[in-house]
């Protein structure tokens, strides 16, 4: 038993995280310490400054009201809202937005909770999401702390680069909103005081206007708690397809049949969130898992999106459809090629094709009419702040797809960039000739034609789509989780990540993953700023030596305590006036959010 020995000796203080405690007893199947350890986190005061924290700081989404109209706290409503904080409260309804989707007409529906329910659907997410964690299946990736949409793109890579094979390419229609909200409770399987509170979440109607809505199914997008909630609904897809192995006539090149883990090994489905992909080297495998995850799926309420479901092959063309499929952004599909550029096996044979993954081009089409719009409101502005909105653009575009093999790509893009910038050149001086023109683009070192502000010290300048180049990528491992206490392997895997621009993974490489002050590891899902250690008001400069990595909770302590408020003359703010006693508990101690321990 925890805390203790069978042999007599004097009981020792065992003092580790309640979260990873949470973790590691359902790792292990031992639901009566789940629970004791989730009532006692839900109970506990530094958990919920925590939970406000992050909806009231940390949260990218925090200026958005509910159904009260509240859009932000005062400091001292924030300590009020902490003691207000009771699971097994009434939920009020949630309030109706209406979002685009990208590239498309039509519009997604949110539902935004009251600041309250935010921070106690936070509170209750804090509880249920470790023990969740160490039960999901390894292949799924959506929604989830530590994983991404790149390791699903290398986990599809992993499948398919030995073997041409059949791709079922499916998307579950209306997977928010459709959801049976008795099959989602049974599945949850909590105790009853959380069982009471997440089901009145889910039948709290939504207000769309001055109209109220019930909502007999599904969970609303746009709450704190709702992907950890669809997560758990469809939690089983995996097990229920390997299932079917046993069924697979499968034989080896002498006729014998191929082994139960090998035929577990060969179907693979791949989820993030709503959208997955199953894949087998047989059409016959792949069309038996269609029907089986189709009545899966219809005992949670859900259904496949007929027109986003397909059945493809990687390497041919199959009853119409092209090579290939798109899946999160990427364009993934095997070409046929000759000695020098087809893809090898492990025994180093020559397979015959090559495995290609570039952005697709709904992907290039989107991207390119976002740069198109940036650029035409920049029409009278200086160049330097078209540079600045451009680059942050370009950098997220380029880094989420650096994984694949995007060079082609990505070097037209600089082409049609380009050209695009003479128009919004000539644009300015419609009067002018050529040389009048050139003057925005600068020759800097031994690069010629940089589209630049001056040839002088530090001139800004505009990244180049050329200058990423393809990275390699490793896949998170399967049964790896933030929760697990291996702190070491997490920081580095975030310093590493293709999403991580080069100047925060070197600062974070400095500072061993972890900023010096609080002491805290730099986490999966925590802001992480850019800060001057000398301001550079006070001469700092815009250099490595000078900048560093805090929590974004740390740095608005920071600010608060530098002076940069009274220098700026700001006199408002989540932190201007933020009371010593709150402050001492979010900033200074670490038990807040590294310990919430539990002493045996």
């Amino acid at each position: 038993m925890d805390g203790g020995t069978s042999t007599g000796e004097k009981p020792k203080d065992v003092s580790l995280s309640c979260i990873h405690r949470i973790y590691k007893a359902s790792r292990r199947g031992d639901v009566r310490t789940v629970r004791r350890l989730q009532k006692l986190l839900t109970k506990s005061w530094s958990a919920k400054c925590l939970a406000v924290r992050r909806v009231t700081q940390d949260n990218q989404g925090r200026k958005t009201a509910g159904v009260d109209g509240i859009k932000s706290l005062t400091p001292k409503q924030g300590v009020i809202l902490v003691n207000q904080l009771k699971i097994g409260s009434k939920a009020k309804p949630t309030r109706r937005v209406w979002i685009p989707k990208p590239g498309k007409d039509e519009k997604r529906p949110l539902g935004i909770p009251t600041m309250y329910d935010r921070a106690l659907q936070g509170l209750v997410k804090m509880a249920l999401e470790p023990e969740w964690e160490a039960r999901f299946e390894p292949s799924s990736y959506g929604f989830r702390p530590g994983r991404s949409c790149q390791d699903a793109i290398e986990a599809i890579f992993i499948a398919i680069n030995q073997k041409a094979k059949y791709v079922l390419d499916a998307d579950i229609a209306k997977c928010f909103d459709n959801i049976n909200h008795q099959r989602l409770i049974e599945k949850l399987n909590t105790y009853p005081t959380l069982r009471r509170q997440i089901r009145a979440w889910l039948k709290a109607g939504v207000m769309d206007g001055k109209e109220l809505f019930p909502t007999s199914e599904g969970t609303p997008q746009g709450g704190v708690i709702s992907p950890l909630l669809a997560n758990i609904a469809l939690h089983g897809m995996e097990y229920r397809i390997k299932e079917l192995a046993k069924d697979f006539d499968m034989r080896e090149k002498s006729g014998r049949k191929v082994s139960l883990p090998n035929r577990r090994k060969s179907v693979t489905l791949i989820r993030y969130a709503d959208d997955f992909v199953i894949i087998h080297e047989s059409l016959t495998v792949v069309q038996r898992c269609q029907e089986v995850i189709s009545e899966w799926l219809k005992d949670m309420g859900l259904e496949l999106k007929p027109s986003k479901t397909r059945l493809i092959h990687t390497l041919q063309e199959h009853e119409g459809h092209k090579p290939g499929f798109d899946f999160l952004g990427f364009n993934i599909r095997q070409f046929k090629a000759g000695k020098y550029t087809s893809g090898k096996d492990s025994q180093k044979r020559i397979l015959g094709f090559s495995t290609i993954i570039t952005p697709s081009k709904e992907s290039q089409k989107e991207h390119y009419t976002k740069i198109t719009e940036v650029i035409d409101k920049h029409k009278a502005k200086p160049q330097a702040a078209l540079i600045k909105n451009l680059n942050s653009i370009i950098r997220g575009w380029c880094n989420y797809f650096s994984i694949g093999c995007p060079t082609k790509v990505f070097y037209r893009m600089d082409y049609l960039l380009y050209w695009k910038l003479r128009r919004w050149a000539k644009r300015r001086h419609p009067n002018k000739g050529e040389h009048w023109i050139n003057k925005y683009w600068q020759k800097i070192g031994n690069r010629n034609w940089v589209f630049s502000t001056s040839r002088e010290n530090n001139p800004l300048t505009l990244v180049e789509y050329g200058s990423f180049k393809s990275q390699q990528y490793i896949k998170v491992k399967g049964d790896a989780s933030p929760y697990d206490g291996n702190l070491a392997y997490w920081s580095t895997r975030m310093g590493k990540h293709p999403q991580m621009p080069k100047r925060t993974a070197s600062l974070l490489k400095k500072q061993k993953g972890k900023w010096r002050r609080c002491g805290l590891f730099f986490k999966d899902g925590d802001v992480i700023e850019l800060d001057h250690i000398i301001l550079k008001s006070k001469g700092g400069k815009d250099e490595y030596k000078n900048w560093q990595l805090l929590h974004r909770h740390c740095h608005d302590e920071k600010t608060r305590t530098d002076g940069s408020l009274e220098r700026s003359g700001s006199k408002t703010g989540c932190n201007s006036a933020m009371p010593k006693q709150l402050s001492d508990i979010l900033s200074n101690y670490r038990w807040i959010e590294d310990m919430l321990v539990v002493t045996y």
